[in-house]
């Protein structure tokens, strides 16, 4: 740990991660850009070289992960998650930049007052860099475009009741009324994608089964939402729309034609409906528990070749954790605990582990997990990528290492979910941010995150 905290003047190895291709290389690092690369190693050990170069071997070296969906919670519901838990356990996973959503922080992040009194609450405790999501809620669409200004990289909303009555969800109207406002600003509004179901509900059902809350939260609110998505999208075409967390795969060719006719939709998933299914979820394991849901195994292949065709485009975490209390697996029932997954600091692994095994392999983990999250952004030509005048936000990691996911190795705030005792395959060995090594073995250096406002 020689360079911990130190800023590199470059790092070489057998496998970075250049155009798509894992090569030896070496990468030259400069006021934290990245300034020269050559397509070889530039020397046996970092002792053989001039400056501080660090040699990452035989291991991957490929662009940060870019997580653009993360609730972070801080300030007012705090002893969910905070900035420096939040940013330190992105950081420990390969993770060199989350965007955080408007919610589930009280204030929510709807208007610029609200906006500052988050950034006062984020100085001098983050880890990573940090951009942040605005929200759409009903009566604020005269705060839309002073928030942009301000530099949020779009906003959220919701077309069902998101949880929290200060985050409250809209109509279709409403939905219209911000597309037309934020219209030529290159802003995007991502969708929470379900919408009410009067009729889903079985009073009669279950509430300690899982199966209950599945039936609770089926396809059909899902897929009505995306079709409203889809009329609104048309119309405003030239306005940028986004699909969060999309958890069914019936929606796809409605998304896929979308695509095809050449309106800008893009589209999320999250490790736990490319990793997770019902069959193992026992009663009371609220740990598992998120809305959408976790759907079946034939509905999880079908959302893997949705990522194979380009019709979903990244993968985030959607970490949206919570206070035990709120969870209590063991002890609260699927219908009053509360819906949210903790995977942050594991998701590289978590997708690593699957994807492998499906044949797909680094440089398109890459593309969905760094290249397209910073593409939705707005920040694709500064992060995301290993070039010339890209940020040198750099992780490198063990692509055959298996490791326990165990209760002490978990640094967000709270320790629940579902991936403790689960063994995954892909171990990040150090981070590396605007070309200071913050993260190696376990060990991080001083907080050198920046917040990414005006």
């Amino acid at each position: 740990m020689q360079f911990l905290g130190k800023k590199l003047d470059g790092i070489c190895g057998k496998r970075v991660l250049l155009d798509g291709e894992l090569i030896p290389a070496t990468i030259k690092i400069s006021d934290g850009k990245i300034t020269e690369i050559q397509r070889h190693v530039a020397g046996e050990n970092a002792a053989n070289m001039e400056g501080s170069i660090f040699n990452a071997g035989n291991h991957v070296v490929m662009p940060g992960i870019f997580d653009s969906h993360v609730h972070i919670n801080e300030p007012g519901r705090t002893e969910w998650e905070g900035f420096f838990t939040a940013t330190k356990a992105a950081l420990a996973g390969g993770i060199t930049t989350i965007i955080d959503m408007p919610l589930n922080s009280i204030p929510p992040t709807t208007t610029l007052d609200n906006l500052a009194i988050k950034l006062d609450s984020a100085k001098a405790k983050c880890h990573t860099d940090l951009g942040f999501w605005g929200g759409v809620v009903p009566g604020n669409i005269d705060s839309l475009k002073p928030l942009i200004n301000k530099g949020v990289i779009g906003f959220k909303c919701f077309l069902i009741c998101s949880g929290v009555d200060e985050f409250p969800h809209v109509n279709e109207d409403e939905v219209d009324q911000a597309l037309n406002e934020i219209k030529g600003t290159n802003a995007v509004l991502a969708f929470h994608a379900e919408t009410d179901c009067g009729t889903c509900a079985n009073n009669n059902a279950d509430p300690t089964q899982y199966s209950s809350f599945l039936a609770s939260r089926p396809d059909e609110m899902e897929l009505d939402a995306i079709k409203m998505v889809d009329r609104l999208c048309r119309k405003h075409k030239n306005v940028r729309c986004h699909i969060v967390h999309l958890s069914t795969a019936k929606a796809l060719p409605i998304l896929s034609k979308l695509k095809e006719d050449g309106f800008p939709i893009t589209v999320e998933t999250c490790p736990h409906y490319l990793t997770l299914n019902p069959q193992e979820i026992s009663d009371r394991q609220t740990q598992y528990k998120c809305c959408p849901p976790i759907r079946d195994t034939e509905n999880q292949n079908k959302l893997w070749n949705g990522l194979k065709t380009g019709v979903i485009d990244m993968i985030v975490s959607d970490h949206s954790p919570c206070t035990v209390d709120l969870k209590q697996p063991g002890k609260k029932d699927f219908m009053e605990a509360w819906g949210g997954i903790s995977s942050v600091q594991f998701g590289l692994p978590i997708i690593w582990s699957q994807a492998e095994s499906r044949g797909f392999d680094i440089p398109t983990l890459s593309r969905w997990m760094s290249e397209e999250p910073a593409r939705l952004a707005g920040m694709s030509n500064v992060k995301g990528k290993l070039e010339i005048n890209y940020n040198a936000d750099i992780v490198i990691w063990n692509d055959e290492k298996t490791f326990e996911v165990t209760e002490d190795i978990v640094l967000h705030r709270n320790k629940i979910t579902p991936y403790k005792g689960k063994t995954l395959k892909g171990k990040v060995l150090a981070t590396i941010l605007r070309g200071q090594l913050v993260y190696e073995d376990g060990n991080f250096s001083n907080i050198n995150g920046r917040l990414l406002i005006n």
